[in-house]
């Protein structure tokens, strides 16, 4: 059963989480970290597939959106300040509270888009507190996120911090949706599955304009996650899962993944799964094909975890 909860975090953020609890007993526990713009009630589907094969899901509403609620984070902001910190830190609580509750379990950090930032970051910062790491559709680091970061910083000076970026809206999203030209939606880059789409356009709490401050926030954490000092922190026997779309503009079509596979091989990294998936836009979750892509998830978590 998906069901929400209330729980208050170290920095003061009144965390909106959704427990999905395995009726059987259970392999382990997908902890799920969600994109921007979006919500964890979201993610239902893929936690009732992820009971069904013996998994405990935890996913919560990150600061900025969903119904977390935060003094420093209305919705489109981390906070006011040290926000990329405090999503970490409320990641770590969410970690912590789920291992005391199923003491002995591996944890599995999940992320898909800005959640696969925020699960890489994580699983560098708090390495010991995760067996396992995936990290979906992510963006590619390099020289486009980096002049986005400076010409934000440059909004910023103009408009604050606390207000939409619509800067970052029409070189992300907008351009992301040319691609896909003649457009049905704003968001048709999002999945080929109409249906999916049409919802995510419905949901008044998604797709809703993101602030400055997340956006150099984000940017600065992708930056950091791409280190090699920093890849060199995650434990270099950590089961990893890479996965991008084919027909993803936000992942490069996937090449986030190969670059980031490429990135952790370097580092001594050696058990890491990574596909690109045909066929697939930035939703691999909300895809025509995605109980294909859930099935390979749990195969994955089978040959890694049982």
């Amino acid at each position: 059963m998906f069901k929400p909860e209330k729980i208050t975090s170290t920095t003061g953020a009144n965390l909106n989480l959704y427990v999905a609890l395995a009726r059987n007993p259970a392999k382990g526990i997908i902890q799920i970290n969600h994109g921007m713009a979006e919500h964890g009630a979201r993610y239902e589907r893929f936690c009732d597939f992820l009971n069904e094969h013996g998994y405990h899901a935890y996913v919560h509403d990150q600061r900025g959106h969903g119904h977390t609620k935060a003094d420093d984070a209305p919705l489109g902001v981390f906070a006011k300040r040290d926000g990329w910190q405090k999503v970490l830190e409320d990641v770590n609580f969410i970690n912590t509270h789920i291992r005391q509750r199923h003491m002995g379990l591996p944890v599995i950090c999940f992320g898909h888009s800005m959640g696969a930032t925020i699960a890489l970051a994580y699983a560098q910062t708090y390495p010991d507190t995760i067996d396992g790491l995936a990290v979906w559709n992510s963006s590619e680091t390099g020289f486009m996120p980096g002049l986005l970061r400076q010409l934000l910083k440059v909004e910023r000076m103009f408009k604050g911090s606390d207000v939409p970026s619509m800067l970052a809206q029409k070189l992300t999203f907008e351009e992301w949706n040319k691609k896909f030209a003649p457009n049905r939606t704003q968001f048709d880059w999002l999945s080929h599955d109409e249906a999916e789409v049409d919802k995510y356009v419905a949901d008044p709490l998604c797709g809703f304009p993101v602030c400055v401050g997340l956006w150099i926030d984000l940017l600065s954490g992708l930056s950091e996650t791409a280190r090699s000092e920093a890849i060199a922190k995650i434990p270099a026997n950590l089961p990893i899962n890479l996965r991008g779309g084919g027909d993803d503009p936000c992942s490069s079509m996937g090449k986030a993944a190969t670059k980031l596979d490429v990135a952790l091989r370097q580092s001594g990294h050696t058990n890491i799964d990574v596909k690109i998936i045909p066929d697939t836009r930035h939703e691999c979750l909300n895809e025509i094909n995605r109980n294909e892509t859930m099935n390979d998830f749990t195969n994955w978590l089978r040959a890694n975890f049982n």
